[in-house]
C-alpha cells in the first residue's frame, strides 16, 4: 500500500507553542515531541505497518532540509520521496496524486495525527480491498449542536448517526484523481478527500479508528500527545 502524508501546515494554533520555546512560527510537525519532531512518530508509525511499502510527504521546499534530517535519523526501511504540496491541503493532496509510483490504491494521513497505531493503518489498508474509499472515524460521544450565525441552536442531531473523521482516509487511486480534477474545475473547497468522494456521489466506508488518534493542532493536544506517548513507552 502506498501513503501519503500532508506535511505543510503551519499550526497558527500554535502560537504559543512557539512563543513558549523561543522559536519563529514555522511547520508545527517540527516541534518536538519526547525528543522527536511530531512528523518522526508519524513516519515511525507508518514504518512498523507491515501493509504500507511506500511513503509520500508532502510539504513545502522550504522545511524539505529538514524533513531529510529528521528521515536520515529515522533509520527507515521503505522508500520516502518528498513531493511539494500547494497553498492547501487540497492542492498538496492534488500534487501528492500525481507524485505516486503507479499504484492501484492509496491511503492518504495528516502528518499532525502522529499517535495512529501501525495496526490501524494495516486495517485501512485490509478494509481498502473491499471498498472504492474509506476513512478512519471514531463515533462521537458528545451531543452535537448545529447553530446558525448568532450561535442560536437549530437542531441537535442523533448522536447515534455521528462519527467523528480521522485519517488514515484511503481509495482508488483513479477515482480520487478523477474527483479532485473535478473539484478544481468546479472550484469545491473541502476539508478531506472523503467530502470530494462524497460530492461526486461515490460510496466511503468507515473504518474504526482509534480513540487516542488525535489531530495535534493545540498545545494542549500537544501535552495529550506526550501523556499518550510515554504510557505507550513505558507498556
Amino acid at each position: 500500500m502506498h501513503l501519503l502524508i500532508p506535511a505543510a501546515g503551519m499550526g497558527r494554533r500554535m502560537s504559543s507553542e512557539f512563543a513558549t520555546r523561543g522559536l519563529h512560527q514555522r511547520n508545527k510537525l517540527l516541534l518536538e515531541l519526547l525528543e522527536k519532531p511530531i512528523l518522526a512518530w508519524t513516519i515511525l508509525a507508518a514504518e512498523n505497518s507491515s501493509s504500507i511499502k511506500w511513503i509520500g510527504i508532502i510539504g513545502q521546499p522550504i522545511d524539505f532540509a529538514e524533513f531529510k534530517d529528521i528521515l536520515s535519523q529515522l533509520n527507515l526501511t521503505k522508500p520516502v520521496e518528498l513531493i511539494v504540496g500547494g497553498d492547501t491541503r487540497q492542492e498538496s493532496v492534488y500534487n501528492g496524486l500525481q507524485a505516486l509510483p503507479h499504484a492501484e490504491r492509496v491511503l492518504i494521513h495528516d502528518g499532525a495525527r502522529c499517535l495512529a497505531t501501525p495496526k490501524l493503518f494495516d486495517r485501512c489498508s485490509e478494509a481498502l480491498s473491499t471498498c472504492k474509499g474509506l476513512i478512519a472515524a471514531v463515533p462521537v460521544k458528545d451531543t452535537i449542536k448545529v447553530v446558525d450565525r448568532q450561535r442560536i441552536i437549530t437542531d441537535t442531531p442523533d448522536r447515534l448517526n455521528l462519527w467523528a473523521a480521522q485519517t488514515p482516509q484511503g481509495f482508488e487511486v483513479e477515482l480520487l484523481k478523477h474527483c479532485h480534477q473535478r473539484g478544481k474545475e468546479l472550484g469545491w473547497q473541502v476539508t478531506d478527500d472523503a467530502a470530494l468522494f462524497e460530492k461526486c456521489q461515490l460510496p466511503v466506508k468507515i473504518v474504526e479508528g482509534e480513540e487516542t488518534n488525535l489531530k495535534v493542532t493545540t498545545p494542549v493536544d500537544l501535552a495529550i500527545a506526550e501523556f499518550i506517548l510515554r504510557q505507550r513507552l513505558a507498556s
